[in-house]
C-alpha cells in the first residue's frame, strides 16, 4: 500500500476547495488504497490554519473537516527524523521529517519551497505536487492518468 504524506495545503485541497488534481487522492484515501500519515505538529498546523478568516468556516465546519481528516488518518508518534536537507521554509520541515520518520512513498505538497528539493537531494521518499501524485495513483491502479474510470473524465 502507497504511504503518503499531506501538507497542510494539500489537506484543504481535499477536504475544503475539493481540487479537482485532488480529487483522485482523496478517492484512494477514502477507499482505504493509499495510508495517509500525520503527527500531533501536523494537526496542530491544520487546526489552526483551519480557523483563518479567509476560509469562511464555521466553528462547526473547522470540527467537520478537522475530524474527518484526523479520521482517515494514522498518527505518526512524535520522534527523531533522520538526517534531512533543511526546507528553506522552517515551517514545511515537519512534513519533510514527517515523510522521513514514517517511512512514506510520496510527500504530497504545494510548497514552492518542498517541491525545489526534488532532483537536488536525496530522499528515500518523492516529493509530488497533487496532479503528479493523482497520475501516480491512476498509473499504479491501472486506471486512466487521472485515476477516475474512463467514463467519468470530461469529454
Amino acid at each position: 500500500m502507497l504511504r503518503i504524506v499531506l501538507d497542510t495545503n494539500v489537506v484543504l485541497d481535499l477536504f475544503h476547495w475539493a481540487n479537482v488534481d485532488a480529487v483522485p487522492i482523496m478517492a484512494a484515501l477514502e477507499a482505504g488504497r493509499i495510508a495517509c500519515f500525520a503527527d500531533q505538529r501536523t494537526l496542530d498546523e491544520l487546526q489552526r490554519v483551519l480557523t483563518y478568516p479567509q476560509l469562511k468556516l464555521t466553528p462547526d465546519m473547522i470540527s467537520e473537516r478537522y475530524a474527518r481528516y484526523s479520521g482517515l488518518v494514522q498518527l505518526v508518534p512524535d520522534g527523531e527524523a533522520p538526517p534531512l536537507p533543511r526546507c528553506k521554509d522552517r515551517d514545511d520541515q515537519k512534513f519533510l521529517e514527517l515523510a522521513a520518520r514514517c517511512e512514506a512513498d510520496i510527500l504530497v505538497s504545494k510548497d514552492k519551497a518542498l517541491l525545489k528539493l526534488r532532483g537536488r537531494t536525496r530522499l528515500a521518499f518523492q516529493i509530488l505536487g497533487p496532479a503528479a501524485a493523482s497520475k501516480r495513483l491512476g498509473e499504479m491502479a491501472g486506471g486512466t492518468p487521472s485515476g477516475l474510470p474512463q467514463d467519468t473524465l470530461p469529454a
